[in-house]
């Protein structure tokens, strides 16, 4: 099966430039997807489906992450000024 075949170091740049891409463009969004969506298809063109697939569970867990410190240590009446 070719496509199962380890990308090369080149496939794996384009790959990782594509995601950050992508999730620069979320970041910036508040994670409005639809604003993405040129991206988004770019990223899943340039990755292997697993990847695609463990970078969106990646990014998932990191904003939850994310969320725990910040909800965490802050008070909640502070939350909204950012």
């Amino acid at each position: 099966a070719a496509g199962m075949a380890a990308p090369t170091m080149e496939e794996r740049k384009a790959c990782w430039g594509a995601r950050d891409e992508f999730w620069q463009c979320l970041d910036s969004h508040g994670d409005d997807a639809a604003k993405c969506e040129k991206l988004r298809r770019a990223f899943e063109s340039r990755c292997p489906q697993q990847w695609v697939k463990h970078f969106d569970k990646r990014r998932d867990f990191l904003k939850y992450k994310k969320k725990l410190e910040t909800e965490g240590f802050q008070p909640p009446e502070a939350a909204g000024k950012s």
